[in-house]
């Protein structure tokens, strides 16, 4: 039946608003994918223009040594910083890469764990300054004559200050997978490389990323090392944020440091919004829970990517390279053994002969590196160092235990709130990613001024440079809680001293273990510029091993530079294997979630 022309107006009004809504789906439907895949490739174009361009820019001849300076015009800062985080974002993806395989391989090889963590404890507590002062030379014969080779060794640099941190994360993580994720595994006997990627990845994916956020931490704090580099009595100079503030430090000019200051703090939160918050947002899908949480982060980059149809595209692309993957990796066997299984006698042979050569090969490397390091003066040669690094011992501690009463309360009040974890890391992000030899300038006016001897003051310091690990770590670990458990803590109205006691730290230890161990070693690095400062003419020097280490390097004497680390190695492996390994143990057995 027709309608009147009363009852057609009032259609018309109620179904406009309809229309209207209806109308506006419409538009953002056809406009925002366009506008989001227009925004996604200039990005990505202008990221490949400044990678082609970055990377030409640095295949300069290379100028003499002791006459490679950088310009000292604050209007060349932009570039700079774009040469800094250049090297910053290769190592990083390089560190990933070392950690996924390492890690993972050291968790899951009983056999290559007893060989690879003692290497890890290793290589973490050897000083950038150690690793720079080995690798230069060969770098710089690696691309003769080329500035290449010394980008080389500052990406290297970087990457030593990056990888340990991330890859003990994924250590911790592989060990720590769930008794039924495993049971899993082995039942629907998964293939090694879908383990790898189904499981064992995702798992540890917060993790990873918060451990990443606070490796490229750690690694703008020896920004300036890695940049300005001085070995063999030579000094480089490679343009970046670095180099120049280290110029502007020399030279006591505050206007450029304050210009240094202004453009680490831009980079920093410029990183935080483009790249860490939308990682920190994604990686939450990879929360095992039984029910969601309340408030998840949220991140408009992460956001404007998944409207964009570009991701989709080379979603399918990476969907069909890993079915192609899936297929040809069987080889590498599948995840249906049980744990634990008996030794053949063949592999006992195997086992036997392997270690017997591992065993002869450092024995001889110890000996020959015992010659070289003692010059003939035989154990005498080791008093020294051992009682310097004893005092720097004894600050590592007060570090570890000043971040811990501050940090921990802090971090888990920080993970299990997604609005304070929403404020507080970008605020945290800059704090902890800001190069703390940058304010020794103003560190060192004020110990001066007051009289305040560095043998103390070194430890706050330290502090800088190392406290944010427990700190990151422990907002990592509770932010991985499952809500169900929280929920259930709430229900039972468990508070105060108890939840403390019985919950959250239970609930974070694993995480603070990891973070404990990658601080201790980062308090170790960070002696190294922390023992000696200097702004102009004033210098001042802390007992300890990272000074002594630091004046051999300036100094070109390779053999107390080597003689330094190995001491230092020693502290810090004994002290891993005496009280951190023990910790790990505890946390698998008592506290795994």
């Amino acid at each position: 039946m027709a309608l009147g022309a009363r009852e057609r107006r009032q259609a018309t009004a109620t179904d406009a608003p309809v229309r209207q809504v209806f109308a506006a789906d419409v538009r953002a439907r056809l406009s925002t994918p366009l506008l989001a895949d227009v925004a996604v490739a200039v990005a990505i174009f202008l990221l490949l223009f400044a990678a082609v361009a970055l990377a030409d820019s640095a295949d300069v001849p290379l100028p003499p040594s002791n006459d490679a300076k950088i310009s000292s015009n604050p209007a060349d800062l932009p570039y700079y910083a774009m040469r800094s985080l250049f090297r910053m974002m290769i190592a990083l993806v390089l560190s990933y890469a070392f950690a996924l395989m390492f890690g993972y391989w050291a968790a899951r090889n009983r056999k290559a764990e007893r060989l690879m963590v003692p290497a890890l404890d290793i290589l973490q507590s050897v000083p950038v300054l150690g690793f720079l002062s080995i690798t230069v030379t060969g770098f710089l014969a690696l691309f003769p004559g080329s500035e290449l080779g010394l980008e080389a060794a500052s990406i290297f640099a970087i990457f030593t200050a990056m990888a340990w941190n991330i890859t003990f994360s994924m250590y911790a993580s592989s060990r720590s997978v769930s008794a039924e994720f495993d049971e899993m595994s082995r039942l629907f006997r998964l293939t090694s490389w879908l383990r790898f990627w189904r499981l064992d990845v995702p798992n540890a994916a917060i993790g990873l990323v918060w451990n990443g956020m606070m490796s490229m931490a750690g690694a703008w704090f020896f920004l300036t090392a890695s940049e300005d580099i001085t070995v063999n009595g030579q000094s480089y100079a490679i343009p970046g944020v670095g180099a120049f503030a280290q110029e502007a430090i020399d030279d006591g000019n505050w206007v450029n440091i304050g210009w240094a200051i202004t453009t680490m703090i831009i980079m920093i939160i410029g990183v935080n919004v483009v790249l860490w918050r939308p990682l920190v947002a994604w990686s939450e899908k990879f929360r095992n829970e039984q029910s969601s949480s309340g408030e998840e982060p949220r991140s408009l980059v992460l956001s404007l990517f998944r409207r964009a149809r570009w991701p989709g595209v080379f979603g399918r692309a990476r969907r069909r390279a890993a079915d192609w993957l899936v297929r040809h990796t069987a080889f590498l066997g599948s995840d249906a053994r049980a744990s634990g299984a008996p030794t053949t006698q063949r592999g006992r042979i195997w086992d036997f002969a392997f270690y017997s050569i591992v065993g002869l090969a450092l024995v001889v490397g110890l000996i020959a590196l015992y010659r070289y390091v003692t010059d003939g003066q035989g154990p005498t040669a080791f008093l020294e160092p051992i009682y310097l690094a004893s005092l720097t011992f004894l600050r590592v501690v007060a570090v570890l235990v000043i971040s811990t009463l501050v940090w921990v309360p802090i971090g888990i009040k920080i993970g299990l709130n997604p609005r304070a974890a929403r404020i507080a890391q970008p605020v945290v992000q800059v704090a902890a990613s800001f190069p703390a030899n940058f304010l020794y300038p103003i560190v060192v006016t004020i110990f001066v001024a007051w009289h305040i001897s560095l043998n103390w003051g070194a430890i706050a310091l330290m502090l800088l440079g190392a406290q944010w690990y427990i700190l990151f770590n422990t907002v990592a670990g509770a932010q991985a809680i499952p809500t169900d458990l929280r929920e259930a803590m709430a229900d039972m109205r468990v508070g105060g001293p108890l939840w403390w006691r019985r919950f959250a730290i239970p609930a974070v230890f694993g995480s603070y273990v990891t973070g404990g161990v990658t601080a201790a070693g980062g308090a170790w690095n960070a002696s190294i510029v922390a023992e000696r400062v200097n702004f102009g003419t004033n210098v001042l020097v802390a007992a300890g091993i990272g000074a002594y280490i630091a004046e051999a390097t300036a100094n070109g004497n390779n053999r107390a530079v080597l003689l330094g680390v190995v001491v230092m190695s020693v502290f810090v492996v004994f002290f891993n294997r005496v009280f951190w390994k023990r910790m790990y143990r505890l946390a698998e057995r008592k506290y795994s979630l």
